[in-house]
């Protein structure tokens, strides 16, 4: 416990400092191999750290120095049509980040899904037995869904339910972090108490606690969504092995789980990436033909 309570405080203090706006840049450079170098966006969700790593490893196998760029969702889109950065693996969609792949998508090059399966709901952790579906809420939490980031698109889809439902006319959505969201989640779970808050698989919460999402009879979540890659206009032209690597680049909700439950334990991203890459070689090698 006392590791994933650190991990929360890393991901609150981090979030502090990647969401915003363009001078929140962070970023990682990878080892010089002599190689171009490849700038990767991406926001400091524990799936895209995941999926983000992993792919630097793999590019940086292949002889690529690689740049990770730590932003929030609007820029990771924005800098990658912009030709700021070369690409992007964390483009969920048709719900959560929709409105950016509807305003960014005709300056980049969508390359299709990473992964499929992903899907955001209102959970609750299973001991509400009462609660399957978002009409059977009634005043759970003191009416409050406890939600993460600002224009984060589970945050906007939790608000549009507020919006949407009649029993939840008089709820309040409360904007937070994930960091904090699953710390509350956390507390709320060992005292027994009701909580309902945004959640999405793949994420380590599924694992380490007993949830379930809620029945969505309006669909105001959008139901199942992939996971897309994007990349920058040229890139294909001016980087065609990268290219090829990123378009290639491909695996299961399982593979991104198994990642994402390591670094919940405070393994550090490049190694977690590095143990998923070391006991998923013939995937991997998919992605390097």
């Amino acid at each position: 416990m006392f590791k994933k309570m650190s991990l929360l405080v890393a991901t609150v203090i981090g979030l502090l400092f990647t969401f915003g706006s363009e001078d929140s840049y962070k970023t990682t450079v990878g080892a010089d191999s002599g190689g171009q170098t490849v700038t990767l966006a991406t926001v400091n969700w524990e799936s895209e750290i995941a999926s983000t790593n992993v792919l630097a490893q793999v590019l940086k196998e292949a002889g690529f120095n690689v740049q990770i760029t730590t932003v929030d969702p609007a820029i990771m889109f924005s800098s990658v049509a912009e030709g700021q950065l070369d690409a992007m693996v964390g483009g969920w969609v048709p719900t959560t980040h929709q409105a950016y792949a509807e305003e960014y998508g005709d300056s980049m090059v969508d390359l299709g899904a990473n992964l499929e399966g992903a899907i955001s709901a209102l959970t609750v952790p299973t001991y509400m037995e009462d609660i399957n579906s978002i009409t059977d809420l009634t005043d759970e939490n003191d009416s409050t869904i406890t939600a993460i980031e600002p224009g984060a698109g589970v945050t906007n889809s939790a608000q549009n339910a507020v919006k949407e439902y009649d029993n939840l006319s008089d709820w309040e959505v409360s904007v937070s972090s994930t960091g904090a969201m699953i710390a509350e989640l956390d507390q709320a779970i060992n005292n027994e108490e009701d909580i309902v808050v945004v959640g999405w698989k793949p994420h380590w919460m599924f694992m380490d606690y007993d949830l379930k999402m809620l029945d969505d009879p309006e669909n105001v979540f959008g139901g199942y969504e992939e996971i897309h890659s994007y990349a920058r206009e040229g890139l294909k032209e001016d980087n065609p092995e990268a290219y090829k690597i990123i378009d290639n680049f491909y695996w299961e909700v399982e593979d991104m789980s198994s990642v994402m439950e390591e670094l919940a334990t405070d393994v550090e991203p490049e190694e977690a990436a590095d143990n998923w890459i070391e006991a998923n070689r013939e995937t991997v090698d998919g992605w390097l033909e």
